[in-house]
């Protein structure tokens, strides 16, 4: 029999936050590597046909993630995350923004507090992010913007690249 794999959104308003829920067919440290390696990252983090580029990065309290997710025509739309606690294999928070290339945050558009676990389960990890905004207009903007499909995507990137990347 066939295991099938945890997949849910779920959005609480009254709350304002985004709960994803996904399971991946790989271990975690494979599933941490992918969210936290920026020459993994750069092969999943953004809704095909895009790509990601990253600019720098630094994984620890208090470092720093500038990338741009590039369009086919070469379009770039640049994000900044400041990581605010990193607990190697088991979890991360930190403050997402749309940027600059230079990571000057556009102040026009909605910020977000990410924390993202990793539990194995032996073949597979559960991975939950917890996504918060400190409104109500920031977390609909957001899902307007496409933010479900666009996260849906980009998560079923990294699915398909995972056995690619089984050592």
């Amino acid at each position: 029999m066939k295991h099938i794999l945890e997949n849910d959104f779920i959005v609480d308003k009254v709350n304002n936050k985004i709960t994803i829920k996904r399971e991946f067919a790989a271990n975690q440290d494979l599933v941490w590597d992918a969210f936290t390696k920026k020459e993994i990252l750069d092969q999943w983090w953004a809704p095909k046909p895009w790509q990601t580029k990253t600019k720098s990065m630094n994984l620890k309290s208090g470092g720093t993630w500038l990338y741009a997710m590039v369009s086919p025509d070469g379009d770039e739309h640049w994000a900044y995350i400041e990581y605010i606690l990193v607990e190697p294999t088991t979890r991360f928070t930190g403050k997402d923004a749309f940027s600059d290339s230079d990571g000057n945050i556009n102040k026009n558009m909605p910020r977000s507090k990410w924390e993202v676990t990793f539990t194995g389960k032996g073949e597979t990890t559960h991975v939950e992010l917890h996504i918060s905004y400190d409104d109500l207009a920031q977390l609909e903007a957001t899902i307007q913007m496409g933010f479900k499909e666009g996260i849906t995507m980009t998560l079923d990137y990294l699915n398909e690249l995972l056995p690619s990347l089984k050592k």
